[in-house]
């Protein structure tokens, strides 16, 4: 064998690899990249990147909304996928002549429409089945038989004068509000994420209150204490006994598991 042709062997071996190495800055994409049968091509992820327990063992390159530029730029990777948000941070490993890929999943219709976007990019053939599983959870789910409103509140606290983290438009949330066959208890347009207190919420009058809890993040919360508070707000929801929490993993995450976000939902507006 020349001395030329051992060489280009290492080099050649160098380039295959290179062509796999996946950065995922969000807990999000990570999801997605492992459930498109992708997951060994992952390098590093963001912080709370949890799910599938294997994403544990990846580098971890810092916060989803500030990584760590450097440390992103030394692992070479040769793709860095990121969300709408992450738009700065594409931006400047674009400099570095570094491929990105923005994905949107605000809403059910963009999370679908993203799911085939990285699967074509990465070459994945298991873009059907997650999309399957997505309409498959909105045709079966059950709808309420008389329509109500409904507000989903972000974390559980003991003290709701220091803000209230709600789902607003254009989310996801609403997306399945709406599959559930309910309304959304926040009405005005200013926000997708707004924040209100607690003034806000006996004015909207939401004929039901669910709160997205995580034990994991949130283990101080005494539960029977946030509780009665919701309940001292004079609303409809409180007066009919309609506050209710749930504690999943998958709450908060846009990815494919968003068919579990589904079901779960709608059993809880559906009691």
């Amino acid at each position: 064998m020349s001395i030329k042709i051992i060489f280009i062997i290492p080099f050649l071996l160098l380039t295959l690899s290179a062509n796999e190495r996946i950065i995922s800055l969000s807990p999000s994409i990570t999801e997605i990249v492992y459930a498109l049968d992708k997951g060994d091509d992952l390098i590093a992820t963001s912080d709370y990147s949890l799910y599938p327990p294997k994403a544990k063992e990846l580098k971890n390159i810092g916060s989803y909304s500030n990584p760590n530029i450097e440390k992103i730029i030394s692992l070479s990777p040769a793709l860095v996928i990121g969300q709408e948000f992450n738009e700065s941070t594409l931006e400047k490993l674009r400099y570095f002549k570094i491929k990105t890929l923005k994905l949107n999943l605000k809403t059910i219709s963009s999370i679908k429409s993203s799911i085939s976007i990285l699967a074509k990019k990465i070459n994945s053939k298991n873009a059907d089945k997650l999309l399957n599983n997505i309409n498959n959870a909105i045709t079966n789910t059950p709808r309420s038989k008389q329509s109500h409103s409904v507000m989903i509140v972000y974390g559980l606290h003991e003290d709701l004068r220091n803000g209230i983290y709600i789902a607003g438009h254009d989310i996801f949330f609403e997306d399945i509000i709406r599959e559930c066959g309910n309304t959304n208890a926040y009405v005005s347009n200013l926000t997708s994420q707004p924040v209100l207190n607690y003034e806000n919420v006996i004015a909207l009058n939401p004929q039901q209150i669910i709160i997205l809890h995580s034990h994991a993040t949130e283990s101080q919360v005494n539960i029977k204490k946030a509780l009665k508070a919701w309940y001292a707000l004079p609303t409809d929801a409180s007066k009919n006994k309609n506050i209710s929490i749930i504690d999943e993993d998958y709450l908060h995450i846009p990815s494919h598991r968003i068919a579990l976000t589904i079901s779960r939902l709608c059993k809880e507006m559906n009691k």
